[in-house]
């Protein structure tokens, strides 16, 4: 058996190596990580055009791995999606061969590659779901004041349904997208006793990035929604949750952040109307 043979163990070694990693390296980490059930049907022209890199870098970085070269690296996450076969990967795997051999003759068929690219990273999320970082997030936000919310570009409108629904309890939020302003400026005005929490998905907006880093000048608590552990952000957070997104037509699906998201909200509401009607003492 290759070293780091079952694709967990690899992806650990990885995620531990990945600050010697070279920049380009790092973004082929994060690309493999973020896309593994895409590997498997890609080249290594695939992937190297997604990571923006030459295809001998991706070569380069299965060697690194101990992999003579990409055909054997990407075996490893052949050979994950045949353990974990569910009708509903077979049905993936259908579709994303089809859409190989070009677009959906119709509207509607397109709509059918979205909405089962969005249930695959659905059960992605159920799969991995970190309940102890979970029930950590809450506890942050729920001991805070004030949460500012951090969402840049895609990420927006996933930061724009928090701080709409966080108006709804008693924290005060604020939302920091980067339109008419500086965002990392708009941080600045953060507390000790304040969250931020943020939503950032590769590339990894610098703005995001630059918001972490004054968030946690100022003494602030971080809870990041993030797509891997090898993300360089994370160095920032406190609290890291992990959604998967993923593709159909070289577009990424929202499904499993905003699903997080909602999930981390009302999680919340109901923490603090449970604590509302404790007795004193008792909260």
């Amino acid at each position: 058996m290759k070293p780091n043979a079952d694709l967990r163990k690899f992806l650990e070694t990885v995620t531990e190596q990945f600050q010697d990693l070279s920049k380009q390296l790092q973004r082929i980490a994060v690309y493999l990580e973020c896309h593994q059930s895409d590997v498997v049907f890609q080249r290594v022209q695939d992937v190297a055009e997604a990571c923006s890199v030459h295809p001998s870098a991706v070569v380069r970085f299965a060697q690194r791995f101990g992999f003579s070269g990409y055909s054997e690296l990407q075996a490893v996450f052949r050979d994950s999606l045949r353990v974990d076969d569910t009708s509903s990967a077979n049905y993936a795997e259908r579709i994303r061969r089809e859409a190989a051999k070009g677009h959906p003759d119709s509207g509607a068929a397109l709509a059918h590659s979205f909405i089962q690219a969005s249930k695959d990273g659905l059960d992605s999320l159920s799969a991995d779901f970190d309940a102890p970082a979970f029930e950590q997030a809450v506890d942050l936000l729920a001991a805070t004041r004030d949460v500012y919310v951090v969402g840049m570009g895609r990420s927006l409108s996933v930061a724009s349904y928090l701080v709409y629904a966080l108006q709804n309890l008693s924290k005060r939020s604020h939302l920091v997208s980067g339109l008419g302003g500086d965002p990392a400026r708009m941080v600045g005005t953060m507390d000790a006793g304040d969250t931020l929490l943020a939503i950032s998905a590769a590339p990894y907006a610098p703005e995001t990035r630059q918001c972490l880093e004054q968030a946690r000048s100022r003494g602030a608590k971080v809870v990041l929604i993030t797509d891997t552990p090898m993300a360089p952000i994370c160095a920032y957070a406190d609290v890291k949750l992990y959604t998967r997104e993923q593709t159909a037509f070289a577009f990424r699906t929202l499904t499993s952040t905003i699903c997080l998201a909602q999930a981390l909200f009302i999680a919340l509401a109901y923490r603090l109307e449970r604590h509302a009607k404790l007795p004193p003492g008792d909260a």
